[in-house]
């Protein structure tokens, strides 16, 4: 007789690993044909549930897409920086290296960004909503940036903010490509250094 009895998972914990079943499933799914073809349906069968279950744990398919979204696009920012300048340029080193490490959820937030591109009527309000969040984290680091002296007085914080996710986007894209360019760790290394160049005083 074991002894210390095994310990059965709550269940929030029960919970958090189905959904995360069920979004590794409809993140590979549509890394592989896209969200247009995704279903509930499909998704409870290749995590190994029923419909009902995706049902009840996101409500409808929107709600799971959002999920993946928010899921593919998490990474870890820059806990610690000397100044908004150099948080900056650790973001877009981070903002790479989470592309190269989580390539299939890379693949299918790219993927679903080109369906909110040809305006999905589902992708292309969440996009639009992501972007201009994220868009405005970097235009107020910008701003911090020009106050603290690590970003050239004379840049435009909105306009740096798209200019910087055109170039994170640009190369993310190339970073997934098939089959990958090469250097793909010199790739960031010049992301980041254009990144400096492009702020400094």
């Amino acid at each position: 007789m074991p002894e210390h009895p095994a310990v059965r998972p709550t269940q929030q914990q029960r919970r958090e690993r189905t959904e995360r079943k069920v979004i590794a499933a409809a993140t590979a799914l549509i890394a592989e044909r896209g969200s247009r073809a995704l279903t509930l349906a499909a998704v409870g069968e290749a995590a190994g549930y029923s419909r009902g279950i995706v049902t009840h744990h996101f409500g409808n398919r929107e709600n799971l897409l959002r999920a993946v979204m928010r899921d593919a696009q998490t990474f870890e920012l820059p806990a610690s920086a000397e100044h908004a300048g150099d948080w900056l340029a650790k973001t877009v080193r981070a903002y790479l290296k989470n592309i190269t490490d989580k390539r299939p959820a890379a693949r299918a937030f790219l993927q679903m960004w080109g369906e909110a591109i040809a305006a999905d009527p589902v992708l292309a309000p969440l996009y639009a909503e992501q972007d201009a969040r994220f868009r405005r984290l970097l235009a107020d680091k910008v701003r911090d940036g020009i106050r603290d002296g690590s970003v050239r007085a004379d840049a435009d914080p909105e306009a740096l903010a798209v200019s910087l996710l055109g170039l994170l986007r640009g190369i993310a894209l190339q970073l997934i490509s098939t089959p990958p360019p090469p250097r793909v760790e010199a790739i960031i290394e010049e992301a980041e250094r254009a990144t400096r160049r492009a702020l400094r005083p």
